[in-house]
């Protein structure tokens, strides 16, 4: 898609978000805010994957590591066909459903459950050291909140990825700087992303990960970097779109009341009719 169009969408989007989780009672609303135009870009434009692919060997593969931020993926899986998006909101967070608060394999373009942090990049790993020895051309995502970078399996993984030279493999840290409990580097000193990742074999590439042009372009560049994989390092803003949520570890986790939402969705909306107009 056109990037002028990717951005229209994105406040959309941002507006289904709110109204699944209003109508399910919770979710991760923060998060969501700030990876939603990550997924929305690599969706659109970058993977290779479709409703009717999900099951060929070549599609491409993607996990959401930072499962917590599902309502984003289910409302970007729902706008290119996978889902539908009446159904999440009558049903996201309900008995019996399958739209749970984390990504669920049993649904339909979802590659497999997860949520339980620091699990993400190593699977894809996995997946991406098979297709190089099977022969196959599919790439594979991983996206993870930077508060998950604490956790000792994605280090491992990650030199594991550059030690079989996966050039096929590209993750992306949501990089925030909050998490649940406060400023990541209050709770666990992360800075210099792009240092550690270099220092382990990586290909780095940092950018400004609320704007849809720059994330084009990183994923772009992350298809023609031979020997190594890639990490989008994507500073982005938490609760993105809404100055009532931006920036706040608060919201993490945090339900709209009704002047709250109000206030959310005027804001996206005023955000949408400034692009239209400018």
């Amino acid at each position: 898609m056109e990037l002028h169009e990717l951005e229209l969408k994105s406040w959309d989007l941002r507006r289904d978000i709110v109204e699944i989780i209003m109508a399910g009672g919770g979710g991760h609303i923060g998060g969501d805010m700030s990876v939603l135009n990550t997924l929305l870009v690599l969706y659109k434009n970058h993977l290779n994957i479709t409703p009717y692919t999900t099951a060929d060997p070549n599609r491409d593969r993607f996990v959401l590591s930072k499962g917590h931020a599902v309502e984003a993926l289910y409302a970007v899986l729902a706008d290119c066909g996978f889902l539908d998006l009446v159904d999440i909101k009558e049903r996201f967070s309900k008995f019996g459903s399958p739209y749970i608060g984390h990504p669920n394999n049993k649904l339909p373009g979802i590659e497999m459950n997860s949520g339980s942090l620091g699990h993400g990049l190593p699977v894809c790993v996995g997946m991406a050291l098979a297709a190089k020895r099977d022969g196959r051309s599919y790439r594979v995502y991983t996206v993870m909140g930077d508060g998950e970078l604490a956790e000792g399996s994605v280090w491992e993984a990650a030199m594991a990825a550059s030690n079989y030279q996966l050039d096929n493999l590209c993750a992306v840290v949501d990089r925030n700087r909050l998490q649940i409990s406060g400023s990541t580097e209050e709770v666990m000193k992360q800075d210099s992303q792009e240092q550690r990742w270099a220092a382990f074999g990586w290909n780095v590439i940092s950018v400004d990960g609320d704007s849809i042009e720059a994330l084009d372009a990183a994923f772009t560049a992350a298809k023609h970097h031979p020997g190594q994989p890639t990490v989008i390092l994507a500073n982005t803003t938490k609760g993105y779109g809404s100055p009532l949520m931006e920036n706040k570890a608060s919201w993490h986790h945090h339900l709209p009341n009704q002047e709250e939402y109000r206030q959310i969705i005027a804001d996206f909306a005023a955000r949408k009719e400034a692009l239209l107009n400018g």
